[in-house]
């Protein structure tokens, strides 16, 4: 299926959402988006909800 959307757990790292879908943010404002989307997983990201790869070297996995 060519528009399916794929969600993969990065071990260690973040949520990659791949394909197309509408993100509404708390403001209420909708954006499309596409292709390849890094979700932060470790909560450490200063772009929430995107990772920043502020995860690297924090082992957040294994606690």
């Amino acid at each position: 299926m060519e528009n399916e959307l794929k969600i993969k757990v990065v071990k260690g790292g973040p949520y990659v959402v791949s394909g197309e879908f509408k993100m509404i943010l708390p403001t209420k404002e909708e954006k499309m988006m596409s292709g390849n989307t890094f979700f932060c997983r470790c909560g450490k990201s200063k772009n929430k909800p995107f990772c920043d790869g502020a995860h690297k070297g924090t082992n957040f996995d294994e606690e």
